[in-house]
């Protein structure tokens, strides 16, 4: 079969749940070939081989820490000029994406982004993605190059399909451009033990009727219940009661978890656009004709401030 290069999303080794997710994806169109940059390779190399990677390329160089995303893209470039894969995929963070761009630009192949589903096609990879606030699903290949292909977390269920994961050294060099801008300090981000937004199988955000930044701990207790990550609408970022990295929505972030709950949240398309594709939708309002009712599963049209704390209690009562 031909080869398929995979992006490692890793934390010093430690693979992240969205390569897992790639590599499954991978499978159903080739041999996937993991492309590991940075420190942590032999950590990782055993995961990434339990999730089908035939081989593992890797290359640490302090460039991909102390530079913006270009050694990166050199260092996929080189994977891609070895391997001569028949699709190239990685996630669809905000990273992945300047990445994906920049490597298609480069080869001159297409690009599609935020896919939801991959199946192997006669004349290529066959993508699956959501567009226009989820009202529409199209189905797309890229008819020229090599695809590259970003997917959004979530998008499929990590199967484990153990295969050899050698681990081979890649020769990268590093153009004079791609160190035209360095990292000059990092500050890292107070941890609240809470799942990244993007990757959480369960959501729990808060909009404009929680009234106020000292009223969204009702969110939090609850999301800390459901082992869920937070998140919140633009009308409650706008009004500073939560950061912006929890923003859920077109201008914010995109999540596609198996369950989302939406409470004080009108359901505007703005927010629509970031969170329509989650399996289940729940939604607590007090205004019945709320348009965040039209897409939900299961709607409480009740106070927040009554309805989740119950809720939590009883979460908490079911689990021991």
């Amino acid at each position: 079969m031909a080869e398929v290069l995979v992006y490692v999303d890793h934390v010093d080794g430690a693979v992240r749940k969205p390569t897992l997710e790639l590599l499954t994806l991978a499978r159903r169109i080739g041999d996937p070939v993991a492309v590991h940059l940075g420190a942590g390779a032999d950590t990782a190399a055993a995961t990434l081989a339990e999730y089908g990677a035939a081989r593992v390329l890797t290359a640490d160089a302090p460039e991909f820490a102390d530079y913006l995303v270009a050694p990166k893209v050199d260092a996929l470039q080189a994977a891609y000029d070895a391997v001569s894969p028949a699709a190239v995929l990685l996630p669809s963070s905000a990273e992945g994406k300047e990445i994906a761009a920049r490597l298609a630009l480069r080869i001159g192949a297409g690009l599609i982004t935020d896919a939801v589903d991959l199946e192997a096609g006669d004349s290529g990879p066959v993508a699956t993605q959501s567009v226009f606030a989820a009202s529409f699903t199209t189905r797309s290949r890229v008819t020229k190059g090599t695809p590259v292909i970003t997917v959004k977390p979530n998008s499929a269920a990590p199967e484990a399909a153990q295969a050899a994961g050698s681990v081979e050294q890649l020769s990268v060099t590093f153009g004079e451009t791609s160190t035209g801008t360095k990292v000059v300090s990092r500050t890292p981000r107070e941890s609240t033990g809470r799942p990244e937004l993007t990757e959480a199988a369960i959501v729990v955000s808060g909009g404009r009727g929680v009234n106020g930044a000292e009223n969204f701990s009702v969110i939090e207790n609850l999301a800390d219940a459901l082992g869920a990550a937070v998140g919140a609408s633009r009308a409650a970022v706008d009004a500073g009661w939560y950061p912006h990295t929890h923003q859920v929505g077109q201008t914010g972030k995109t999540v596609s978890p198996q369950l989302y709950i939406a409470a004080g949240i009108s359901g505007a398309i703005q927010h629509r656009a970031g969170m329509q594709t989650s399996k289940t939708i729940v939604a607590v309002n007090k205004d019945a004709e709320a348009p965040i009712f039209e897409l939900v599963d299961y709607g409480v049209v009740g106070d927040l401030f009554q309805v989740l704390p119950q809720l939590t209690e009883e979460i908490k009562a079911r689990k021991g």
